[in-house]
């Protein structure tokens, strides 16, 4: 599949009736000869176009002027199951100065976890509580996506009705393909990629022939 193929499919997606609200691109990438009980997908995709706004919020030593943030001893307030689900509800990603990592662990862990939104090296542990670093890595989040396989079929938000087609192609370029070389038997596990808006039925982009998206 090449990069003219999923701009085709924009183009007809776009085709389609609009909607009052900016619909999200999903793409869909359907797995053969995977079993989910043996293999897993688990990745941290760092996209080159934001796909939407998010909310952050940081564990730190002292507040920041720049972040909402959590100080360790406002920890006490959150011991209340209802309060705490609502604040890991509340927000898309944590970040976290590296010295508050064991207390966060113990009292946020199980509800962070659970979420996939506990704070780690990969994505959301600073060494310094600097503006600069917290910038750093709020910018890395706005373009990072968390893809994890539940079943043998992988659907995320791969970007928006407002966005460029140009620049929706390029973050499926770089999402299929980094799947496509964490698989396994790589391209013998591509059963199928389609691609869809919210309210849209999928258009499928290519099959298991193909290997590598070409730009």
């Amino acid at each position: 599949m090449e990069n003219k193929t999923i701009l085709e499919a924009l183009k007809k997606l776009r085709a389609n009736e609009k909607r009052k609200f900016p619909q999200t691109v999903d793409l869909i990438i359907n797995l053969k000869n995977f079993d989910i009980k043996r293999e897993s997908v688990n990745l941290f995709l760092n996209l080159p176009h934001k796909i939407k706004e998010i909310k952050v919020a940081a564990f730190l030593d002292k507040k920041s002027g720049i972040i909402d943030s959590i100080t360790k001893p406002e920890f006490e307030r959150y011991k209340d199951k209802r309060v705490i689900k609502k604040l890991v509800k509340n927000y898309d990603f944590f970040m976290a100065s590296a010295s508050l990592m064991p207390a966060i662990a113990s009292a946020f862990g199980r509800y962070l976890g659970s979420a996939g939104k506990m704070p780690s090296p990969q994505l959301g542990i600073i060494k310094e509580e600097l503006d600069s670093e917290i910038k750093k890595v709020v910018e890395k989040m706005e373009k990072t996506i968390k893809v994890k396989s539940k079943e043998p079929s992988l659907k995320f938000a791969i970007g928006n009705e407002n966005m460029r087609d140009e620049d929706i192609a390029e973050n499926i370029i770089l999402a299929y393909n980094t799947i496509l070389n964490s698989l396994s038997k790589k391209k013998e596990n591509i059963k199928s990629i389609m691609l869809k808006f919210t309210m849209t039925k999928p258009i499928k982009l290519e099959d298991q022939k193909n290997e590598e998206v070409k730009k």
